[in-house]
Parts: structure tokens; sequence; C-alpha cells
């Protein structure tokens, strides 16, 4: 079928490694190059690639999503220890979503995908519950050492005039840990602004969550950022005229409540928080291949990306030879995404409306075909008809929308 839609501005697609990778280029192959021309500025955030440029070929890609607006991501290692070992590198490097996070000072709103023959493992949700997540700093940026004996450890701030202020962390005895984190105050009044936003497009009511009874200077900013962006910059008056609530809470109390919820709103969370809730969310929900997340920046840009990882076991399995059956829901859903918005950005209706398309067929392939991968084979009501591997479940997708566009 001769190419249809014609893009005006690069997408910035970013490869990544293991079974990810493999899907991505399935992917692209198989739904999106037969209907679209894409218009990409591609660079290879592969491990292998990254060890090789020094890391530097990861902050190309942010500079090029700035420059361009949109991006999609695959899924990325973040080496360990063990991983070092394995690929022979030179040292472990730093989270690629890390780093753009950083560079955008964005927010990721992350969202399951919702299915009528999927059901959440917790039975009161009947909505989706979005997670946004801050993208800067805390664990993620963090300082940290290993103590090997006795020692006395401290935060010493020094001033540009040369003074210094010392506090104390812990008076080692023996072989510890440490570690020191940081924010800044306009990354969080960002983020506040963002989630507010966000709330207000989505008409869903926000929550927010901190730990400020424990940590009363680090979280107790990040409560009061929020109450002070909310109240003098005209969302608390946005909110009462659309009819939602904000809602701050203990992050504890936050999970109770969400269990017990029906679902329905923003969820808030700070950047490690974030990253753990939009994971249990995205299980409870289904299945993390039922997870769509996207970054959004201040000034406007658009990076998407799966919430899943690289899928590991499954890419070793690949690589033995044996059939592998890997959900590629997730990664469809990022390239529609990036699609639609780059079609809504450059005023390209065609380009919006194949994305919807597109997002229709891979969930009717699932709801009315009963074709799944096995992620959703095992919690399907009613069963699947039928337990695709990675490959027939792209190839269901792909003949539904042949016959659909």
């Amino acid at each position: 079928m001769a190419k249809r839609i014609m893009m005006k501005a690069p997408i910035v697609d970013m490869g990544g490694d293991e079974m990810a990778r493999i899907i991505w280029d399935m992917v692209k192959d198989k739904l999106l190059e037969p209907y679209v021309d894409l218009k990409t500025e591609y660079y290879d955030l592969g491990l292998t690639k990254r060890d090789e440029t020094d890391d530097r070929i990861t902050i190309e890609a942010a500079e090029a999503i700035k420059r361009h607006t949109v991006g999609v991501k695959c899924a990325t290692i973040t080496p360990n220890a063990e991983r070092v070992k394995e690929y022979n590198l030179k040292k472990q490097w730093k989270s690629p979503n890390a780093t753009i996070r950083a560079m955008l000072d964005g927010t990721v709103f992350r969202e399951p995908i919702l299915l009528n023959n999927v059901q959440p493992a917790v039975r009161f949700w009947k909505k989706p519950i979005i997670i946004g997540r801050h993208a800067y700093g805390d664990v993620y940026k963090n300082t940290e050492w290993r103590v090997e004996g006795p020692c006395k450890a401290e935060l010493v701030f020094t001033t540009r005039d040369g003074q210094e202020i010392r506090k104390t962390i812990q008076e080692f005895e023996g072989p510890g840990i440490v570690q020191a984190m940081h924010n800044l105050d306009g990354s969080i009044k960002s983020f506040a602004r963002a989630c507010f936003s966000y709330a207000l497009d989505r008409h869903v009511p926000l929550w927010f969550a901190t730990k400020d009874t424990i940590s009363k200077t680090y979280d107790g900013y990040f409560k009061e950022a929020f109450r002070k962006v909310f109240v003098e910059e005209g969302f608390k008056e946005q909110f009462e005229k659309a009819g939602l609530q904000y809602f701050y809470t203990l992050i504890d109390d936050a999970v109770a409540r969400v269990v017990r919820s029906e679902g329905g709103f923003l969820w808030a969370c700070k950047n490690y928080d974030g990253d753990v809730m939009s994971d249990f969310v995205g299980s409870a929900y289904g299945s993390l291949g039922l997870l769509k997340s996207v970054l959004v920046s201040p000034t406007g840009c658009f990076e998407y990306e799966a919430a899943h990882g690289t899928v590991q076991q499954h890419y070793y399995r690949h690589l033995d030879g044996e059939s592998t059956s890997t959900n590629s829901t997730a990664i469809i859903f990022a390239w529609t995404g990036a699609l639609r918005k780059r079609g809504e950005l450059d005023d390209i209706p065609e380009l919006v409306q194949f994305s919807d398309a597109l997002e229709t067929v891979t969930k009717d392939t699932i709801q009315l075909d009963g074709i799944m991968t096995g992620d959703l084979a095992r919690i399907s009501e009613p069963p699947a008809r039928k337990t695709a591997n990675t490959r027939e479940f792209i190839e269901a997708v792909a003949s539904r929308l042949d016959n659909v566009l």
C-alpha cells in the first residue's frame, strides 16, 4: 500500500534495549510505515551506544526533543553492577529517562489502557487512575556513599561568600550507607502547575500526597508549594468553576484511600513515589503492558513511551530461539500518542485519525477478537480465543488495521 499520510515535522525516535527494541521495530514495520511516511530523527539509546558515546547521545536526544517538541522513546536499560559485567560497560550509566526528564523539567503522566475483558485486580476500580510523577531530583539525582568504618557524615552548605553551614547526618560507629538528594523550587512549582493544568484538561479531581509529618522541610515544601500555586495562581477558582476537588493527604493515607476508591482522578506523586505507584496501578489494572506514559514539559514538549521496561527475560528466551508472548499494546500507544500530538501541532487531521484508528483496532483485537498475549490471557474474562505470541499479536492488529483503512 502506498504511503498516504505525509508528516511535516519530525518526531524524535529513541531506540532502546532488549525485547522492547525487538517490538519497537515490529510496530514500525507492521503498523506504521505502511500507512505513514514516518519523518523521524533517530537516536539509538541502546545501552551499548550510550556506553560508546559516554552517554552523550542521551543528551543529544533530549536537545532534539526541545527542537522538535515531540519524541517517542523505547524502554532502555539502567545498568547495575551485573549489567556492567554483562555488557562490558565503562561504568554504571545513569537512567536515560532521568536525564531526559531533568533536561525537559517535565512531569510524567501515566494512565492505564482500559479493556472490557480485563478487570482490575482492585474490584472497586471503575475508572482510570492517572499518575502524575514529578520528573526531577530526589533519589534519581542523588549522591551516595558506602561508609566503610567509623566516621561522621555531614551535609555541608557553602555560601557564595565562603560561609559554611554543617548538619550532621549520622555518627557512624561502623560500616553503613549514606545518601543526599535535592530538589528545586522552580521544578516543584512547575510540577504543581502541570498537575493542576492536566487535571483541568482531563476534568478529573487531583490528589497530592507526601510525608510532610516526617520530612518537615523537604516534603513540607512540596505541600506548601502546591498550596501556593493552587491559591495564588488562579487554579482554586478554576477548580471550583469546573466542580473539581484538590485533595492533599499523607502518602500512606493516599495508598489506603486509592485501593478503596473507584478511580477517576489524577494522583500527583513525588518522583520515587510516582515510579513505584505507577507500576502498582498499571499492574493492578491488568498489566504493565497496558500502561501509557507521556512526559509534558512547561515549554510545550512531549515525550511518549511505554511505562514498562525492556522485558529482559523474554529477550533471553528470544535469543535462544524460543517463542515469546510479550504485550506490545503500550508501545503501540506510545507511537499513537506521539503521532497524534504531531498531527495536532502541525494541523494534520489524517495523522490524528490514523492514531485513533490504530488505538481502536488494537483494543478491538483484544476485546472483540479475543486475541491477546499471555499476560492478558491469564486474566481475561471471557477467556481468550487465542493466546498469541509477540509477532502473531502485532500481525493480528495489522490485519484489523488494514481492513479498517
